[in-house]
C-alpha cells in the first residue's frame, strides 16, 4: 500500500497548483455514477427513501446541494461529464449520437487519466452504452454484467422443459419466446415500464455484480503500482424498476406519502415543457391515479435502497484496503426523475426534480466531514476537479471548473452563478438557467420563471407577470452569454 497521498499540506498545495505531482504521490480516483437517480427527498413530500450508505458518505464528506446536469438524458449527459464539454459542444443531443464522431480528437475522462500514469477500470453503464465506450484507449478493464434469469422466467423455462423438451432448437425455442415474453412483460424496460420484485438475491443482479467487481479490483489491487481511476456505474434506479424482494418489503404503499398536484396545473406552463414519458407508465396529464404512483414509487424507493447496499460493498472496500485516506470519491447521477410530480414521469425534463442530482465527494485533506456547499456546481465541473485533484494539468478543451477551491470552504458561493441546462424538443432545444434563487426556462412556445425561495416546487410560473419583465430580460441577455459559451468550440 502507498504512503497517505492526500495530506493536508499536499492538498493545500494541489489546491493551489495545477503543478503535476510525483508519480507515486497521486491519489486513487473513485467515480460512482448512478442512473437516473433524483435527490432522495422529493420537493412532492414525501418521506426520505432509506440510504444508510450514503448518509454515513455524506457524514464523512462534503455534499453539494444545488448540483445540475447539463442534459436530463443519459447518453447526452454522460457524453457531457465524460468529456468535460457542454451538450451543445459535444455534439451529442441525444442517445445515438457519439462524440467519437462528432469531436474525434477530443480526450475522454478515463483517456486523460490512463495517459498520466492510472490504472483505469470500468463497470455497468459510465458511457451510454458498449459502443460508445472508448475501449482500450481510456480503459485498461471494461465489464458490462447482466442480471441473472428472472425467477419467475427460470421457473417458467424449467416448466416448459419438463413438458416439451430442450428449447435450444426446432418448434419449442420458438414456442419458448413467445412464453418467455409474455411471462417477463412485466418486466420489460419497454412501454410500459417495467417493475416488480426480481426473486434474484443482490449479486444477481447486475448492479451486484458492478460493486463486487470493483470491490474486487480494489481488494486483489489489480491496479498493481500505479493509482487507479476506477468508475462504477450503476445501473438503477433506471427502469424496470426491479430489485431484490427484500427491499420492496421496507415501502409498503400505502405508507408511502406525495402530494397531488392541482389538475389546471399546466394551464400556465409551455406545452413543451412537458416530457410526454407519462403516457408509457400509464398516467394522463392532470389525472392523478394513485394506486398506480404508489406502485411505482415503492419500486423506485425499492431499487435505491438496493443500489444503497451495493455502494457499501465499494466504499468498505476501499476502507478496509487502507485506501480512504488515499482516495477521491465523487458520487452523483447522470439525471433527475420525475415520480409523479407535474404529473409527469421520468426524464427529459428541466424542472429541478429532473436536473438536480445528487453531489457527494470525499477528498481527503480538503473536505471536512459532513458539510454542505450551496455553491452552484455542473456535471461538466466533475472532469477538471478529479484533475486538479490528482495535480494535472487539465486538457484544454475543457468548459467546467474544478471545484477544488470550494471543497475546503464550503461557505464559499463559488464563481459560477448560473447552472446551465439544455433538452431537445424536436430540432429545437429548450433551455433553463438556475442560481441560488431562481430558475428560468426558455422553450419554443414560452418562459417560465420560479422563485425558488417562496416556490421550491416550481409550481407556480411568473413569467407572464408584469411586475417580472425586467427580471425576464435579465434572464434573456444572462442565457444568450451561456449559450455562446456552450457552443464555444476549443
Amino acid at each position: 500500500m502507498r504512503n497517505s497521498l492526500l495530506v493536508p499540506a499536499l492538498a493545500l498545495f494541489s489546491a493551489l497548483s495545477s503543478a503535476p505531482l510525483a508519480a507515486d504521490r497521486k491519489p486513487n480516483i473513485l467515480f460512482i455514477v448512478c442512473d437516473d437517480l433524483n435527490t432522495h427527498v422529493s420537493p412532492s413530500g414525501y418521506d426520505p427513501i432509506s440510504t444508510p450508505t450514503l448518509a454515513e458518505f455524506a457524514s464523512q464528506s462534503m455534499t453539494f446541494r444545488r448540483a445540475f446536469c447539463q442534459y436530463p438524458v443519459c447518453g447526452p449527459s454522460r457524453a457531457s461529464f465524460m468529456n468535460g464539454l457542454y451538450p451543445e459542444s459535444t455534439g451529442v443531443l441525444n442517445n445515438t449520437a457519439d462524440i467519437r464522431k462528432e469531436r474525434p480528437d477530443t480526450i475522454s475522462m478515463p483517456q486523460f487519466f490512463k495517459g498520466n500514469g492510472y490504472w483505469t477500470g470500468s463497470v455497468g453503464k459510465v458511457f451510454h452504452s458498449p459502443r460508445h465506450e472508448h475501449g482500450e484507449l481510456a480503459w485498461n478493464e471494461f465489464l458490462r454484467f447482466e442480471n441473472d434469469e428472472l425467477e419467475v422466467v427460470r421457473k417458467a423455462r424449467e416448466r416448459f422443459e419438463t413438458e416439451n423438451g430442450s428449447i435450444e432448437k426446432g418448434p419449442n425455442r420458438k414456442a419458448w419466446k413467445l412464453i418467455k415474453k409474455a411471462v417477463s412483460g412485466k418486466f420489460d424496460a419497454q412501454t410500459p415500464p417495467g417493475y416488480g420484485r426480481s426473486g434474484l438475491s443482490d449479486e444477481q443482479h447486475k448492479d451486484g455484480k458492478n460493486a463486487r467487481q470493483v470491490a474486487e479490483w480494489i481488494q486483489k489491487e489489480t491496479h498493481g503500482e500505479k493509482p487507479f481511476f476506477i468508475a462504477c456505474g450503476i445501473q438503477k434506479p433506471h427502469v424496470p424498476f426491479l430489485a431484490p424482494d427484500k427491499y420492496f418489503d421496507q415501502y409498503p404503499p400505502d405508507k408511502i406519502v406525495f402530494k397531488p398536484d392541482r389538475p389546471n396545473l399546466w394551464d400556465s406552463l409551455p406545452k413543451t415543457a412537458i416530457s410526454k414519458r407519462y403516457e408509457a407508465f400509464g398516467f394522463e396529464l392532470g389525472k392523478e391515479n394513485d394506486l398506480l404512483r404508489r406502485e411505482y414509487m415503492q419500486a423506485y424507493h425499492a431499487c435505491i435502497s438496493f443500489i444503497d447496499a451495493q455502494i457499501a460493498l465499494v466504499l468498505d472496500a476501499v476502507k478496509e484496503k487502507g485506501l480512504w485516506d488515499d482516495t477521491v470519491i465523487i458520487f452523483t447521477s447522470d439525471h433527475g426523475y420525475h415520480l409523479g410530480d407535474h404529473f409527469l414521469w421520468g426524464k427529459v425534463t428541466l424542472f429541478d426534480i429532473g436536473a438536480k442530482v445528487p453531489f457527494i465527494v470525499h477528498a481527503p485533506g480538503l473536505t471536512q466531514a459532513g458539510t454542505t456547499s450551496e455553491a452552484m456546481v455542473e456535471l461538466v465541473d466533475i472532469y477538471p476537479t478529479f484533475s486538479q485533484l490528482a495535480g494535472l494539468q487539465a486538457p484544454d478543451h475543457l468548459q467546467g471548473s474544478s471545484l477544488v477551491p470550494l471543497l475546503n470552504h464550503p461557505d464559499r458561493p463559488g464563481k459560477k452563478k448560473y447552472a446551465y441546462s439544455v433538452v431537445s424538443r424536436g430540432p429545437k432545444l429548450g433551455y433553463a438557467l438556475r442560481n441560488q434563487r431562481w430558475r428560468y426556462g426558455q422553450w419554443p412556445d414560452g418562459e417560465e420563471l420560479y422563485n425558488l425561495t417562496r416556490d421550491p416546487e416550481e409550481k407556480n410560473n411568473l413569467a407572464r407577470r408584469e411586475d417580472q419583465k425586467q427580471r425576464l430580460e435579465e434572464f434573456r441577455k444572462l442565457l444568450t452569454d451561456r449559450q455562446t459559451e456552450a457552443t464555444r468550440k476549443r
